[in-house]
């Protein structure tokens, strides 16, 4: 069940959510605060649902702390995660733009907050400030690119290359050894998100390992001995 919607109240000094959304990132802080005005903010515990699929979505949901993933059910029951959502990062576009009803999950995979904007605010806010329709625009075209590289990795079935590129794309931390990366979710739930089985990717990541490119810390923290190595995995047909 999803929590209702409340009228949120941006202190003065605080950190706003919008503030970390591209789409609100050509606005001035005033701006910012006039648009953070109208948003409303939901509060999730980990494995708390915010989007039923099939349910109307009459709102633009923004990440702003923690992580959520956005799945969908297969037709044999099994989940497929679709993408994560992490600070900035927003779901509801179509609902949006075409009034679909929303065909995914949306759900926390740890603790998390979001701010919120009815479609009735968010299309007086783009008619105020066009910039705001440019920016949804492009995001939703970098989406489009990367669903049809991801949908092509797919396709040539090359596990061992999406995990590479998958990694390559975690953010991370230099040192002495190498790049120190956190894996943010679940192996089981990193399969679902590359489209491969949780057997498979074990096998890819104990080659990883074999081979020296990678090795497993504690803590669920990976460290990339070889990023070249990895990145002309990543790069393979």
């Amino acid at each position: 069940m999803s929590r209702p919607l409340l009228p949120l109240v941006e202190e003065p000094g605080s950190d706003l959510c919008v503030a970390r959304v591209p789409i609100f990132g050509g606005l001035d802080h005033a701006d910012q605060v006039a648009v953070a005005a109208v948003a409303r903010p939901v509060t999730l515990t980990k494995g708390e649902q915010v989007v039923a699929a099939g349910a109307p979505l009459r709102q633009l949901l923004v990440a702003h702390t923690g992580m959520v993933k956005v799945a969908r059910i297969t037709a044999d029951g099994h989940e497929q995660i679709v993408r994560l959502l992490g600070p900035g990062d927003f779901f509801g576009e179509s609902g949006f733009l075409t009034g679909s009803r929303s065909e995914h999950f949306v759900t926390a995979v740890e603790p998390a907050s979001m701010c919120t904007f009815h479609h009735d605010d968010l299309h007086r806010l783009i008619t105020e400030h066009p910039s705001i329709g440019w920016q949804l625009l492009r995001t939703v075209s970098d989406r489009l690119l990367e669903t049809e590289t991801r949908l092509a990795a797919v396709i040539s079935g090359d596990v061992s290359a999406r995990l590479a590129g998958y990694l390559l794309s975690l953010p991370g931390r230099h040192d002495e050894q190498g790049l120190q990366v956190q894996l943010p979710i679940a192996k089981k739930d990193i399969a679902s998100l590359l489209d491969t089985t949780p057997e498979s990717l074990s096998r890819q990541l104990r080659r990883l390992r074999d081979s020296g490119v990678v090795r497993e810390l504690a803590g669920g923290r990976l460290l990339i001995a070889d990023p070249d190595a990895l990145m002309r995995l990543s790069e393979q047909p």
